[in-house]
């Protein structure tokens, strides 16, 4: 979602403004979700409140034959929500210990972006795609810039956006399901930068609860101002972090609110699903559902090289090497006991690296747009 970056509070209380009408529209909506997260939660589906209103989103879009997207105001609360919960076991150690592994994990983003650069050259030779698109489609994370730069770089901007979001739906529903029911009831082993939490005084529910409300207010309009990657999610959770980091108490995300943020950011990605333009690329999109599974597993098969390099445990380091879905990932990571703070960093440094690549490797695809 783009948003003016100097007039980000301003868009929020217009998205706000708008909704409020909208909400008892919107009543019928939610219950099916709420109904799709209660059951795949009685199911004992990992992350059943991110997974199953996703699941809920696109049942009611293909059942409309269009995307039914939710006002962006509930996607904006619940990647800030998601993204406080992170922060709240994000260490400033594990942040410094990270350069320990530095070597490992630039061989799981090599892997990673490798297979990604491999994927978009297969999509492009046989689903008849260009250059630029079929690079663009493929590139894990940092999706909303890269659908932003598709614009500019010659690519087909549609094509950009369906399979960018089906790489992130297949990542989003299959990596937590399987890490789930791989590692569920499982003790897990801490990581050598795991860091024991230390007995902090907590605060009244009422003063936690209006932390939380300002680091992900602030966060959400200094994360546009400052144009960071990602920014509705990394805005709130650098502002939290310096909050959790400076005051002197234990600052929670209750779980009833953890739990609402799972369903609006799922519920939002669900509903986005496009059937008219996922039947008029049905070459590509079959070819795409096919090389990502394969990254995925190539994926978990680096996760698990880092782990045995590393120590770390192998819920982190399979979570940590994903081809994108951070959001999933994290919430994934948080519920199942791993390390969220080095998922994190291994996510954010792959994140990072290809914001900083893509433009100049794209760029030499604009010099030949035909297929490949």
């Amino acid at each position: 979602m783009n948003i003016d970056n100097q007039n980000s509070l301003t868009h929020f209380r217009q998205e706000l403004s708008r909704t409020l009408p909208r909400l008892a529209y919107l009543v019928p909506q939610f219950m099916l979700a709420v109904g799709f997260g209660y059951l795949f939660n009685e199911l004992h589906i990992p992350v059943p409140w991110l997974i199953g209103p996703m699941i809920a989103g696109i049942f009611y879009a293909a059942f409309h034959g269009k995307p039914q997207p939710l006002p962006s105001i509930f996607f904006i609360v619940g990647q800030a929500i998601v993204a406080i919960a992170t922060a709240t076991g994000f260490s400033l150690q594990t942040l410094g210990l990270m350069k320990t592994y530095a070597f490992p994990l630039m061989i799981c983003i090599v892997i990673t972006g490798g297979m990604s650069v491999l994927n978009g050259y297969l999509l492009g030779r046989w689903g008849n795609l260009d250059r630029a698109t079929g690079f663009l489609s493929c590139v894990p994370g940092a999706s909303y810039s890269l659908i932003a730069m598709g614009e500019a770089m010659g690519a087909d901007a549609i094509a950009v956006a369906l399979l960018q979001y089906l790489r992130i739906l297949l990542v989003a529903v299959l990596v937590p399901t399987l890490v789930g029911y791989w590692f569920s009831g499982e003790v897990m082993v801490h990581s050598l930068v795991s860091v024991s939490t230390q007995n902090t005084p907590s605060l009244p529910l009422v003063f936690n609860l209006s932390l939380l409300v300002i680091g992900g207010g602030l966060g959400i309009v200094l994360g546009e101002k400052l144009r960071l990657p990602s920014s509705l999610f990394f805005g709130p959770f650098l502002i939290s972090l310096i909050l959790f980091w400076t005051l002197p108490y234990s600052i929670q995300v209750p779980p009833l609110v953890f739990t609402i943020g799972l369903l609006f950011v799922g519920f939002s990605i669900g509903l986005k699903f496009d059937w008219n333009n996922a039947k008029k690329l049905w070459k590509a999109v079959l070819i795409e559902i096919v090389l990502v599974l394969i990254l995925i597993l190539l994926c978990l098969g680096a996760g698990y090289i880092f782990h045995q390099i590393t120590q770390v445990d192998t819920m982190t380091a399979i979570l940590g090497s994903t081809p994108g879905g951070i959001t999933a990932m994290i919430a994934t990571v948080i519920q199942l006991g791993g390390d969220a703070g080095i998922v994190l960093a291994m996510q954010m440094t792959r994140m990072l690296l290809i914001l900083l690549i893509s433009p100049w490797f794209g760029n030499l695809l604009i010099k030949n747009p035909k297929p490949i």
